[in-house]
Parts: C-alpha cells; sequence; structure tokens
C-alpha cells in the first residue's frame, strides 16, 4: 500500500517508537483492526530495520510501512532495503530527502518554517511534518498553509492526540503522526488497539 492510499483511509500515522520485532506484528495487527493504515517504526527503537521487514511481509499490501528518525542517507538506504516505503525524519535535510525520493520511496521531513518547507519542497518532499505540533500550534499551520503549495500534505506531529484532530484538520493538516497517543513501548496490543480505535473515531469525524 502506498503512503497516499493509507492516508485516504484513515489520516492516522502509527508511531511504534520503542517497539520490538518480537513484538511489532502484534501491534500492527492491533493498528490494522481498529483501522489505521499506516505505521512507521522509528529507527531509534530495538532492532529497527528487523521490525520494518517483518511489517513489510506481512502489512506490505494492507498497511503503509516506514521508518522514522531517519537522519542520514545511509539509514535511508538500509530503510529501502528492509522495505520501507516512506521515510520520516525529525527535520529537514536536502541530501536526506533528494536520496528518499532517487530510491523511489516518500519522504516526510519534518519542517516548522516556511524556509524549511520550502527547502523540503524544492528537494522532492510532497509529505511535510510539523514537528513539533504542539509547540506551534494551529495557528501556525493556518498562516502556513497559505503560501504552501495545493500539493503538499502536512502532517501535525509530536503532542497531537484524538482532542486535538478537528482544530488541526481545520488549520490544514491532512495526517496525524501519533507517538504515546498510540503507543509505548511496552504496552499490549488490546491497550493499542483501544487507543487507536479513538483516534480513527476522531479521524472519521473529520470528513
Amino acid at each position: 500500500m502506498t503512503l497516499d492510499e493509507a492516508l485516504a483511509g484513515s489520516p492516522i500515522v502509527a508511531i511504534l517508537r520503542g517497539v520490538r520485532p518480537d513484538e511489532v506484528l502484534a501491534i500492527a495487527e492491533a493498528l490494522f483492526a481498529a483501522g489505521v493504515r499506516a505505521v512507521e517504526v522509528p529507527l531509534n527503537s530495538p532492532e529497527p530495520f528487523e521490525s520494518v521487514r517483518r511489517l513489510t511481509d506481512a502489512f506490505g499490501t494492507r498497511m503503509a510501512c516506514g521508518a522514522g528518525t531517519v537522519l542520514n542517507a545511509a539509514d535511508v538506504e538500509q530503510s529501502a532495503e528492509a522495505g520501507a516505503r516512506f521515510i520520516v525524519a525529525p527535520n529537514t535535510d536536502a541530501v536526506v530527502i533528494r536520496r528518499v525520493v532517487e530510491l523511489g520511496l516518500d519522504p516526510a521531513p519534518g519542517f516548522a518554517t516556511a524556509s524549511e518547507a520550502f527547502v523540503a519542497i524544492g528537494a522532492g518532499a510532497r509529505h511535510l511534518k510539523l514537528f513539533p505540533a504542539a509547540t506551534y500550534g494551529p495557528g501556525h499551520l493556518r498562516q502556513l498553509a497559505a503560501v504552501l503549495p495545493r500539493e503538499a500534505v502536512v502532517w501535525a506531529v509530536g503532542g497531537v492526540g484524538a482532542g486535538d484532530l478537528k482544530a488541526w484538520w481545520a488549520a490544514g493538516a491532512r495526517g496525524f503522526g501519533i507517538g504515546s497517543e498510540i503507543y509505548k513501548s511496552g504496552q499490549s496490543a488490546d491497550e493499542t488497539a483501544a487507543k487507536a480505535a479513538a483516534l480513527v473515531d476522531a479521524a472519521r469525524a473529520l470528513s
């Protein structure tokens, strides 16, 4: 599944920071059952490339599986080899973005300012991750949206929960990267399912 297809199904991107390879499939199954269609494994998790590989093998046709906290081109390449279809970063690095594009994957770099957004767009990014979203607030995105190209897809990431989606959606966000509000290291599949269901329900109320 492509990233665009996943976000069309649900704008929620589950960030599984700290997930282990031996538990990632049970967590992903819980997310899928709740309606989540995009999953990101940050590279500062245990054996992240193995988790990405297992995710892609088991869910690649049903979910968009990606790697996050990707900071250099070498990690982009390893993520691609593991099967990641999209690459998320906390920052704007044109070298990283261009390598993602060269490999035929979708970059989702972090940005905070108009300057960073246009550097990312110039390097080939269409998905832009406003991070940390809670620090800036929906008003910040509302002003930025006036100058961003129509094809830009902005995600609100960092400190965003189910109760925040409506305000961010109104400001122009069309994706939500959700970390601890959907998954914390060591969390059970059942707890993940309950959190995911609440987020998906909130997202469904937006359209």
